[in-house]
């Protein structure tokens, strides 16, 4: 297994993280102490969690319990010095999380410590916001964004208390780095500029959604990552298993994702069948997994830190995780650009 730095850390990932959210909801503990152990095994170091984890749906009966489920990993294996720890902590908007509450430097110590209780460790190795205060153009609201709305002065102050609440956290040995997630190029920036100016935190990664049919990183995000080492962790590489093909025709699989969220979040349309088809047709002329192939071209990217899997079974596991051993060559990424030309945005 391939391992990249984390931003300017001395923190090495390796290349696939293991997705949690799906554990709590559609995974029983016991399925996801074996993913742990199959992913450990397989060289995976790196595992990605969150607050509000599992969805689908959210709800405030389940909310926590893929932290709980590591936590009682970890006591029962022994291997937490093995892992390295990623959680997020969630934005404003849901209310059984701390009523709702946004990024303040007091909530983000509170999130802290709910998080290192329920994941029974004594820190997390990279702590992430998982989207910003002002609200994010991610899962397919820029098709109506509209920065003219945000509060100049308001969002960078917001942003600097923020890093304040992180840099009480890091001084107090409760997170190592920190990472943000769902943020824009200039989001980002903000935050290095600020962390930079003020002996601040510096943001060591951001988690944004990447795919064959996903790519808003591709521009002015991967000009950001590359300058300020500021690497993608792609969550839903398969977006949200589009990718494998499973969906096509209307199909709707029993236990699947879509059979809980027919729209898999937006991303479900004529457009996305389509595009789809394209690159299934790609993997099929290159005699090649499609899941492999849609993982293997994120991994190959070069701004690509650490590609997010999530998988409800052991096969799907498997298949996903053995993408690392998948080398695209250049016949296949060029058939990949032209389906791109013909596809370019459909989600």
């Amino acid at each position: 297994m391939k391992m990249n730095p984390l931003g300017r850390t001395d923190m090495m990932v390796s290349e696939i993280c293991l997705g949690t959210m799906t554990w709590g909801e559609q995974n029983t503990e016991s399925e996801a102490h074996q993913q742990m152990d199959y992913a450990l095994t397989e060289g995976v170091n790196f595992f990605d969690a969150a607050e509000m984890y599992p969805t689908q749906p959210t709800r405030a009966e389940t909310q926590g319990r893929t932290e709980e489920y590591i936590g009682s990993w970890f006591r029962a294996s022994g291997k937490r010095d093995q892992v390295i720890l990623a959680t997020k902590m969630g934005g404003d908007g849901i209310n059984w999380i701390r009523d709702g509450q946004g990024f303040t430097r007091a909530s983000v110590m509170e999130a802290v410590d709910g998080s290192l209780k329920r994941l029974g460790v004594d820190h997390i190795d990279l702590y992430q916001l998982h989207w910003p205060n002002r609200g994010s153009y991610h899962f397919r609201k820029h098709w109506a964004f509209d920065a003219s709305t945000q509060d100049k002065p308001g969002t960078v102050a917001d942003i600097c208390e923020t890093l304040e609440g992180l840099a009480d956290a890091v001084k107090a040995g409760k997170i190592r780095a920190v990472g943000l997630s769902n943020e824009s190029a200039w989001g980002t920036m903000q935050f290095v500029r600020l962390a930079e100016d003020h002996a601040l935190p510096r943001v060591a990664s951001i988690q944004n959604e990447y795919n064959l049919i996903c790519r808003l990183f591709d521009t002015d995000m991967a000009e950001v990552a590359h300058h300020e080492d500021v690497g993608l962790l792609a969550f839903s590489p398969l977006a949200a298993g589009i990718l494998t093909g499973k969906y096509q025709g209307g199909r709707i699989p029993e236990g699947s994702r879509r059979a809980r969220v027919e729209s898999l979040g937006g991303r479900w349309r004529p457009e996305t069948e389509a595009a789809t088809q394209a690159y299934l047709d790609v993997a099929s002329k290159h005699g090649l997994d499609p899941a492999q192939m849609a993982i293997a071209f994120c991994m190959a990217r070069p701004f690509m830190t650490s590609t997010i899997i999530g998988a409800t079974t052991m096969d799907q596991l498997k298949t996903a995780i053995g993408s690392r051993d998948v080398k695209l060559p250049e016949a296949v990424l060029q058939d990949i650009a032209s389906v791109r030309r013909a596809h370019p945005q459909p989600i």
